[in-house]
């Protein structure tokens, strides 16, 4: 058992791993939770066709990177490779499409078989958004600064750039892709084999190749700009004057494309020069065509989703963790009362636990080293006078307190908020502010 690891392409999130992860969590919460989001929650697999029909038979992660199955009922059943599908699918399950607009968030695991790197893995974790409703280019913009704020709060705003182009409507893309086929297959010598296939199948997605092939002719290639008509224009031209309302810089970028015909208009990326080949850190898009897959009626919306594995990478420092209280109990009547203390602060929201291994020395050293704010410290006297010492480990301060009222005290303690427990003293300062090698402190009780 001992030479088992996790499955290629997967991690453990654990201390540090775990902390960056929860607090993108977290933090993406408390931003939509202002634009009235709620969180929904869908099964980790299901049925493969709400995937295949949505994603197109003819894509690489349906045709390539799906884990897909068959139970034990013979049913097809697939891990989600994306969650916008899903949601859609609960909208319409869930009886919600006359009860409209829906603004759902979401976050969790995705699967797909794909090569691992750095940033990528097969099962990686996303945060999204989805706006089921959304009448025109204001709701755009909006969730679009909704993405951009919950980047500038996880402090990374200044290290991506979001990028922005329109897909205009039906009627205007397939104008262009008429043109685009046209163009290419007078060049289908040029092209990669692979772009060869997609030219039949799916031709918008050889403006994405990373192909230098491919990449050579897209320069000379029909540019959609001249093939929008007034109606597509028009959404194009409000949508950008409301993001600059709202304060959000963009740069068009004619390249972002999405292959399927339920998109439409609004395409977007945030980017990053940060983290190698995955430069997107957050993308989506309008999308009119996608509930109606799953059986219910034609409904507009706007969705993102962003990686939060890339995310965690691009915060600065680690999240810190809570500074809790320790209760330094010597004796066995006194253990007892310490339990009776740290049940006590729990309940009150406080983080607390009682060190009984050791002299008062060693406790003391373990109780600097995890980073605790203050130490209730009893024995033998304090028992039998019914106080306790608290120790402020960061100010070297003490004072004596009834049992009854450490609690209060710590909730009163000046320039503490204990209230929502966000005492944050690195362990590398409490241990500046008091060493137990240079205190006596077997002596202090």
């Amino acid at each position: 058992m001992s030479g088992l690891q996790p499955p290629r392409g997967t991690h453990d999130l654990i201390g540090d791993t775990m902390r960056r992860h929860h607090h993108v969590v977290e933090t993406a919460r408390s931003v939509l939770e202002t634009y009235g989001f709620e969180e929904w929650s869908t099964p980790i697999f299901e049925d493969t066709r709400v995937f295949s029909r949505t994603l197109g038979e003819t894509s690489d992660v349906v045709s390539k990177e799906m884990y897909t199955f068959e139970d034990r009922g013979g049913e097809s059943i697939t891990l989600r490779p994306e969650n916008t599908a899903s949601i859609c699918r609960a909208l319409v399950t869930n009886g919600l499409t006359q009860s409209l607009p829906q603004k759902a968030f979401y976050h969790g695991p995705m699967f797909r078989y794909e090569r691992p790197q750095k940033g990528r893995y097969r099962q990686f974790h996303q945060i999204g958004a989805e706006l089921l409703g959304a009448e025109g280019p204001l709701r755009d913009a909006e969730v679009i600064t909704m993405a951009y704020d919950i980047l500038k709060a996880l402090g990374l705003s200044e290290h991506v750039v979001l990028e922005l182009n329109t897909l205009g409507d039906i009627a205007s893309r397939q104008a262009w892709r008429e043109a685009l086929v046209a163009y290419f297959r007078q060049h289908a010598d040029a092209l990669s084999e692979e772009s060869r296939v997609r030219l039949e199948v799916n031709p918008l997605r050889i403006l994405d190749s990373k192909s230098e092939q491919d990449r050579a002719l897209l320069a000379d290639a029909p540019a959609f700009a001249d093939y929008l008509n007034d109606e597509s224009r028009k959404f194009w031209d409000d949508l950008r004057s409301y993001l600059t309302a709202f304060g959000v810089e963009f740069v068009e970028n004619p390249r972002i494309v999405r292959g399927l015909d339920y998109y439409s208009h609004t395409a977007f990326e945030f980017v990053t020069t940060k983290l190698g080949a995955q430069g997107t850190v957050l993308a989506g898009g309008r999308y009119e065509g996608l509930v109606e897959q799953m059986g219910g009626p034609a409904i507009p919306a706007i969705g993102w989703a962003g990686g939060i594995e890339r995310l965690a990478l691009l915060l600065e420092e680690t999240p810190s963790v809570a500074a809790g209280i320790a209760i330094v109990p010597m004796g066995d009547e006194a253990v007892l009362k310490g339990a009776s203390i740290v049940r006590s602060l729990r309940e009150a929201g406080l983080r607390a636990e009682i060190e009984t291994r050791g002299n008062m020395k060693k406790r003391m050293e373990r109780v600097v080293k995890s980073g605790a704010s203050h130490a209730v410290v009893l024995g033998d006297e304090e028992l039998a006078r019914g106080v306790v010492q608290l120790r402020d480990l960061g100010a070297r301060e003490q004072q004596e307190v009834k049992m009854s009222d450490v609690a209060k005290a710590l909730f009163d303690y000046k320039g503490l908020d204990l209230k929502n427990s966000r005492l944050r003293l690195s362990s590398q300062g409490l241990k500046k502010a008091w060493n137990p090698t240079e205190n006596n402190l077997e002596n202090e009780i």
